[in-house]
C-alpha cells in the first residue's frame, strides 16, 4: 500500500464557527488597524509613485550590485534601486544595470551636478562603465501611476464579483470580494506599519493575491453549493462546516506548496524581488485564512435562499456560538 503525505486527516469535523467572534472579529480589527496605519503613517512609496531618475549603465565588466550600492551610499541621493538587466541580444561582454534614484523634492529628478557625481563615483569603481541613458519620472506621471494602480485593483475586484455572481449567487459574490479586500488591505497595512517600500511590483503582487485567494474561495463555494443540494434539511452553518472540512486537505496542500516556493524567493531572491515576494507570502497566508474563516462567515451573516421554507434552526445562525 502506497504511503501518501497528508497535511490533514482524510475526514475532519472541525467547527470553524466555534470561535467566530475571535477569528472573524479579529479580521475586522486587523482591517481597521490597517486603515489607521495607512492613513496615519502612509506608505513608503518607491520611485514609481514618488518620481525620480533612472540611469542605464553599460560596462564590459560584470555588474556587482552590492558594490554599486555601496559606492552610491555616500552621495546625497534619495532611495536607490539597482538591478542588472539581462537580454539574449546582449554581447558576451555587455553588462547592463538600471539605477533608479527616488526624488528628494518636487523636482522629481537629480540635478546635472548630482548626476556628474554619480557618474564619477561609478567610474572610480569601474573605469569601463558609461552612462547609456538618463530618464526622469515627474510627479504628474507618478500620480497617474497611483491612480491607475488603484483602478486596476478596483476593476479586478468588480470583475471577480460579477463572475462569482453569475457562477453562484450574489451572496457568494459579496462574501468572496469582501474576503479579497480583507487580504489586500491587511497586506497594505503591514507595508505601512513597517514602512516597506511600496512600488509597482507590489501592485502586481496584490493582483496576484486577488487571483490566488479567489481561486481558493471558489473551491470552498463550489463544494458548498454541491452540499446545499445534497443536504437540503441540514442547517446552513453545518453545511458550511462540512464543506470547509471536505476541502481542507486541498486548501492546506495548495497553501503550503505555494508558501514553500514564495518563501524560497523571499529568502534567496535578493533585494530586487523581496518586497514582491513578501507581499505574495502574506497574501497566501491571508488568502487561505479568509477562505476558511471570512468568506463563508459573510455568506452566513447575509443568509441564503435555499428554495424552501426557512427553518427555525437557520435563523440567526451566525450569532449562535458553541460553548
Amino acid at each position: 500500500m502506497a504511503w501518501r503525505l497528508r497535511l490533514a486527516p482524510e475526514k475532519t469535523s472541525f467547527d470553524f464557527f466555534r470561535y467566530q467572534w475571535i477569528t472573524f472579529g479579529g479580521s475586522i480589527a486587523l482591517m481597521l488597524v490597517a486603515f489607521v496605519a495607512w492613513g496615519v503613517m502612509g506608505l513608503n512609496y518607491g520611485i514609481d509613485f514618488k518620481g525620480g531618475t533612472t540611469i542605464r549603465t553599460e560596462s564590459s565588466q560584470p555588474v556587482d550590485v552590492g558594490a554599486y550600492r555601496q559606492t552610491l551610499e555616500n552621495l546625497p541621493l534619495g532611495d536607490v534601486s539597482i538591478t542588472e538587466v539581462f537580454d539574449t541580444s546582449f554581447a558576451a561582454d555587455q553588462h547592463v544595470a538600471m539605477i533608479r534614484i527616488a526624488a528628494l523634492d518636487e523636482t522629481a529628478s537629480v540635478t546635472p551636478e548630482v548626476l556628474a557625481e554619480v557618474e564619477a563615483a561609478l567610474t572610480k569603481l569601474d573605469p569601463e562603465i558609461r552612462i547609456a541613458s538618463v530618464e526622469s519620472v515627474g510627479p504628474k506621471v507618478s500620480g497617474e501611476l497611483v491612480w491607475t494602480s488603484v483602478l486596476a485593483v478596483g476593476v479586478t475586484s468588480i470583475g471577480i464579483l460579477l463572475y462569482i455572481w453569475m457562477r453562484f449567487e450574489w451572496q457568494f459574490a459579496l462574501g468572496g470580494v469582501l474576503a479579497l479586500l480583507h487580504d489586500v488591505f491587511i497586506t497594505i497595512g503591514i507595508f505601512a506599519v513597517f514602512q516597506i517600500k511600496f512600488d509597482l511590483t507590489i501592485i502586481a503582487a496584490l493582483l496576484t493575491i486577488l487571483g490566488y485567494s479567489i481561486n481558493d474561495t471558489v473551491v470552498v463555494f463550489d463544494r458548498l453549493r454541491e452540499n446545499l443540494l445534497k443536504y437540503k434539511t441540514m442547517p446552513l452553518r453545518d453545511v458550511m462546516n462540512l464543506s470547509v472540512n471536505e476541502t481542507l486537505s486541498r486548501t492546506l496542500m495548495t497553501a503550503i506548496t505555494t508558501l514553500i516556493a514564495v518563501g524560497s524567493m523571499l529568502v534567496l531572491g535578493g533585494d530586487v524581488i523581496r518586497g514582491f515576494s513578501l507581499a505574495i507570502f502574506l497574501g497566501v497566508l491571508l488568502g487561505t485564512y479568509s477562505s476558511v474563516y471570512v468568506a463563508k462567515n459573510i455568506v452566513l451573516m447575509i443568509g441564503l435562499d435555499r428554495g424552501d421554507k426557512p427553518r427555525k434552526s437557520d435563523k440567526n445562525e451566525f450569532a449562535s456560538v458553541d460553548a
